[in-house]
């Protein structure tokens, strides 16, 4: 798998894109497959917040310390050095190293023995997550002419959604339905006693089997990737008065993307929908728990099956629609995410506040599709701004922005929120009831257990009602990149 040169690429490029018609879906299917295994990876922390939270006796706080920083910022750090490198070096071995590294690690974390040592397993997922994205989509750009990038990177995208999909999916089940005992017996069962001896099986829980059983097939996506995609040659889709120019230093791909209004604004869109996003997916289990009374297996297969399902229609039809209408209405890419993004308020607000849970499901359900609308664009836009000197580096920028300031700062805030929400309950209580005695709950009285859970429920809530009312500042700043969309967009020259 080597480089072909880009003076080959200005020859032989043809107007369709790298490839057969056949193998390009197959490689974005493929690269489909990889991102649905980052987002399994990196969201099923947040399907196992309840059991982790009460095997170590955590606060909101500390869940969102697990779901944001610890992830997020060194993937961020990570992405920009990584993205030059995958400007210069094979990025099918990038992915295949990445997803290796990732799928150990996430497996390591069912043998996390405190916070502290999840959090630093949690870390090294990000490590590996780190080197997917960027190389992916400058790929993608390379297999796609522009015409339909957005769809192909729409495409793409679903893996956050379906990925989030089957983390609940399957987390939550396993959590919910398998122990160490379970195992010890099927072990029996098999006569291997060296397994059955090998652990005391009693104190292993379900949450920990769920990281292991995710994590670990991802080494044969690894190898998938290894051995049946071809690298293509860099710029194959560009305009060919760009294919032949010297490779763009950093310093000068951020000048000249800073100079891109439609960028920047998208970028800050992106990130404010992320910040969003992340922090009340941290908690969507956790809050279907706590005020409506579900298990974990049902929060979580109502979560990943119908929500998760909804967000993959969005994430589908925002780029598909994009791309349609794009001949008519050329910023179509940034009116179409923000009528999503404005459209999601009201509908989360009445969701989040329905007392009866199926009446609450159609508008969470119309409101997770619509807000998803922002992200197919901000990949078409992230890469359509650029020419292949940068296209990897615009988007790892990108990601940057959306991940150390939405991924990373989310999470804690919804967390920190929840935890002081939560304590001013209490104080509002009758009874004399404090966080720290909630969480030692001895010898409560049926009250002031009540009490407790109640307080836990409502800060929940009310933290994740004044975060769905931030979609519209989103909403906001899609709008206003469409004012330079086109002539920022390196395409619209060609």
């Amino acid at each position: 798998m080597t480089d072909t040169t880009t003076s080959e690429a200005a020859i032989e490029a043809p107007s369709f894109g790298f490839g057969t018609a056949n193998y390009r879906a197959y490689a974005l299917g493929a690269l489909l497959l990889v991102y649905v295994f980052n987002f399994i990876d990196r969201t099923i922390i947040n399907i196992l917040t309840e059991p982790i939270k009460e095997s170590f006796q955590l606060e909101d706080w500390q869940l969102g310390m697990l779901g944001g920083p610890a992830f997020a910022v060194l993937y961020t750090f990570l992405g920009i050095p990584i993205a030059r490198f995958a400007e210069r070096y094979n990025r099918i071995l990038i992915i295949t190293v990445s997803v290796a590294l990732w799928s150990i690690m996430t497996a390591l974390c069912g043998f996390a023995t405190s916070f502290v040592v999840l959090f630093l397993f949690r870390v090294g997922v990000s490590i590996g997550e780190a080197g997917c994205t960027p190389p992916a989509q400058s790929l993608i750009a390379d297999y796609f002419r522009p015409s339909s990038r957005a769809t192909a990177v729409s495409i793409y995208a679903l893996g956050v959604p379906l990925g989030g999909m089957f983390a609940a999916v399957f987390g939550g089940f396993i959590a919910g339905n398998l122990s160490g005992d379970n195992l010890a017996a099927v072990f029996q069962s098999w006569n291997w006693t060296w397994a059955v001896n090998a652990l005391d099986w009693s104190k292993v829980e379900g949450w920990r089997i769920a990281f292991v059983v995710v994590g670990l097939p991802g080494l044969l996506i690894a190898l998938l990737v290894h051995r049946t995609l071809v690298e293509p040659p860099r710029g194959y889709t560009d305009p060919a008065r760009l294919q032949n120019q010297e490779k763009a230093g950093f310093g000068e791909a951020l000048s000249i993307l800073l100079k891109k209004p439609a960028y920047v604004h998208m970028v800050i869109g992106a990130t404010i929908a992320s910040f969003i996003g992340y922090g009340v997916g941290q908690f969507t289990t956790s809050f279907l728990i706590r005020t409506h009374g579900l298990t974990i297996q049902e929060a979580s297969l109502l979560f990943g099956i119908i929500l998760g399902v909804m967000a993959a229609i969005g994430v589908f039809s925002s780029g598909y629609l994009a791309d349609r209408l794009a001949a008519k209405h050329p910023s179509a890419l940034s009116w179409v995410p923000a009528i999503g993004l404005g459209i999601s308020v009201p509908l989360y607000i009445t969701g989040y506040l329905m007392g009866n849970l199926w009446l609450a499901m159609p508008p969470l359900m119309l409101a997770a599709m619509l807000h998803y609308y922002y992200l197919g664009p901000m990949y078409a836009i992230a890469g359509g701004v650029a020419d292949s000197r940068m296209r990897a580096t615009s988007v790892a920028l990108t990601l940057f922005a959306v991940n150390l300031l939405g991924y990373g700062l989310g999470p804690p805030v919804i967390g920190f929120l929840s935890t002081f929400l939560k304590s001013l309950f209490l104080s509002a209580d009758t009874l004399p009831l404090t966080l720290d005695l909630c969480k030692a709950a001895l010898d409560f009285s049926p009250d002031e257990i009540a009490a407790c859970a109640s307080a836990n429920a409502k800060g929940l809530q009310w933290s994740i009602l004044i975060f769905v009312c931030l979609y519209g500042w989103s909403a906001i700043h899609y709008l206003l990149a469409g004012k330079t969309l086109q002539s920022d967009m390196v395409t619209s020259a060609s």
